[in-house]
């Protein structure tokens, strides 16, 4: 399958969440039917914790064997475990403390009061990730990764004009001096990301919607990070109409 790029656009931010979730219940089944299991990679943020709380409201959601997903986080705060900051503690609130899904299946980061060396934070997860990745790969392949976008641009903890988007060697970096707070930080780089079948990004807001243009306009992913994110099948942007109003008519695909 040839890669496609596709923005489709909903009326507002619970509408968005919605189709989204719903979209993700349905693929995850077809995933589950076509080869067995799952791996998911998991993103921060209001609208990444607003799609996994309207997963968790679905009359669907218990339709999914979730003991054959395993759940990865794009990035993370370098905080304690116990931590509000941490996107994985988002994430169990909204969807995984509410499934059935075995904690061997959940892939977080490590937590700064685990390991108190960034450097080896990031190595710990470069660690697991090749441990359940393939033979002769260095990590597994995504089905679907989320991922949010900043006004900046920045998708995961990968910031415009740092050294994080030029990474091409490393599968997780360390950001010490994030623009963003909390200044530590860790993720997943570029070719890990844009090795997903899938990559669905979702944003909402107008502050987001100069990012979009810009990145659907052909910009550096170096300056506009989001610009590089390109899945291996399918690169979905899932947009509110206040983030569209700089996307040109042509690139909208129809709802389907």
């Amino acid at each position: 399958m040839t890669n496609e790029r596709r923005v489709l656009v909903h009326p507002d931010r619970e509408a968005l969440a919605a189709s989204v979730a719903a979209r993700f219940l349905t693929k995850t089944i077809d995933i589950l039917d076509d080869q067995g299991h799952a791996d998911i990679a998991l993103t921060g943020g209001g609208m990444g914790d607003a799609v996994l709380q309207a997963v968790n409201a679905s009359p669907a959601r218990d339709t999914i064997d979730w003991t054959r997903v395993h759940f990865w986080w794009g990035d993370e705060r370098f905080v304690e475990r116990a931590s509000e900051d941490r996107n994985e503690r988002q994430a169990h609130a909204a969807l995984l403390d509410h499934i059935a899904v075995p904690p061997e299946n959940l892939h977080p980061f490590p937590a700064s009061d685990e390991i108190a060396d960034i450097d080896e934070a990031a190595r710990v997860y470069a660690s697991e990730l090749e441990a359940f990745a393939a033979d002769g790969q260095l990590f597994p392949k995504f089905d679907i990764t989320f991922l949010g976008v900043g006004p900046d641009g920045h998708i995961a903890s990968l910031f415009p004009d740092r050294p994080g988007i030029r990474e091409t060697e490393a599968t997780v970096i360390a950001e010490r001096n994030s623009p963003k707070p909390p200044p530590q930080r860790l993720s997943l780089t570029r070719p890990v990301i844009n090795a997903s079948d899938r990559i669905w990004l979702v944003l909402s807001g107008t502050d987001k919607a100069s990012a979009l243009g810009l990145a659907l306009a052909g910009a550096s992913y170096t300056e506009v990070p989001v610009a590089g994110a390109k899945g291996r099948k399918r690169t979905v942007f899932f947009v509110d109409k206040d983030a569209a109003v700089d996307v040109p008519e042509n690139l909208i695909a129809p709802s389907y």
